[in-house]
């Protein structure tokens, strides 16, 4: 079992689960954060420090969808192993619906 971003990180990307996270599991595009499931010790310290409430365990059903999504984008994307700087609308894009259409497929810039 690992855990899974959703959607309601998309457009938020707030960062503070990248603190907490001991294995250094996060992987950051552009719009949005992924966890890779193979290096993902399923401790779950991640998912009660996520403001937008976007990451849940894979055994869920709202992360089953994304599941596939942060295996893939974990992959392509670069590794990233501290809190960077969310985006200055963060707050204003937490929990709006229908936010998978805004997944931006690039990876972070740095």
């Amino acid at each position: 079992m690992s855990y899974v971003v959703t959607e309601n990180c998309i457009k938020c990307k707030f960062m503070d689960c990248v603190e907490v996270c001991p294995v250094d599991c996060f992987y950051e595009g552009e719009n949005f954060l992924v966890i890779n499931p193979d290096e993902c010790i399923d401790c779950g310290v991640c998912e009660p420090e996520c403001p937008a409430e976007a990451i849940f365990p894979d055994s869920e059903p709202k992360a089953a969808e994304w599941a596939e999504t942060n295996r893939k984008f974990s992959a392509e994307w670069p590794n990233i192993t501290r809190k960077g700087q969310s985006p200055a609308d963060a707050e204003d894009w937490k929990n709006k619906p229908g936010k998978a259409e805004l997944l931006s497929e690039n990876p972070a810039k740095r």
